[in-house]
């Protein structure tokens, strides 16, 4: 466990400032309220990391929209994908013939998110695209489109906002990145 409860000493340097996620969620609610307009879409929250995104995201899509949430995790209790898929919380919400926007925190293996979409194609789903505050490009090892995103982040580690270490610091204002030496601490 980091032992550690002041922010200042497990960040390196901020990446995105509130202003910026307002900025982004602004932009990204814009183009939903567009590519929804008279869909009645069910937008999917990923949890845990996305509910912060998802609440602010939303906010600013003008489209009648019902929620729903799916855990799903790749993690377990580390910080690096096992390669594995395991649903935790299912949807509660039938998605056949529906247009379906899954909402992620970030995209970085694409794993999980080829997951979700898989598993939600095969309920039926009229449609299936994600939108995520980041997409981390470079540690794809799986092919999946992110429809709409905040910003693309290159591989650093970041957390706030929903992006968590160890499942500690989502609730950081702001994304940081997260000093090297407090991962080389915990890693395995």
């Amino acid at each position: 466990m980091v032992k550690s409860d002041n922010i200042d000493e497990i960040i390196d340097h901020k990446l995105f400032s509130e202003d910026d996620i307002h900025e982004m969620c602004e932009r990204l609610g814009k183009e939903l309220t567009e590519d929804y307009a008279g869909k009645k879409p069910i937008v999917v929250g990923a949890l845990k990391g996305a509910i912060y995104f998802l609440t602010d995201v939303t906010r600013h899509m003008n489209v009648a929209h019902q929620l729903d949430f799916l855990d799903v995790s790749s993690y377990g209790d580390g910080f690096e994908s096992t390669g594995k898929v395991k649903i935790i919380t299912d949807l509660s919400a039938d998605v056949k013939d529906r247009d379906v926007l899954i909402i992620e925190d970030i995209v970085d293996t694409g794993l999980t998110l080829k997951y979700m979409k898989d598993l939600i194609k095969e309920r039926g789903a009229k449609s299936v695209k994600c939108c995520a505050l980041l997409n981390k490009e470079a540690r794809r090892t799986t092919e999946v489109t992110v429809d709409y995103y905040g910003s693309k982040v290159g591989n650093e580690f970041v957390v706030g906002y929903g992006l968590d270490f160890l499942n500690m610091y989502r609730n950081i204002p702001y994304i940081g990145v997260l000093k090297p030496e407090i991962i080389n601490k915990y890693a395995k």
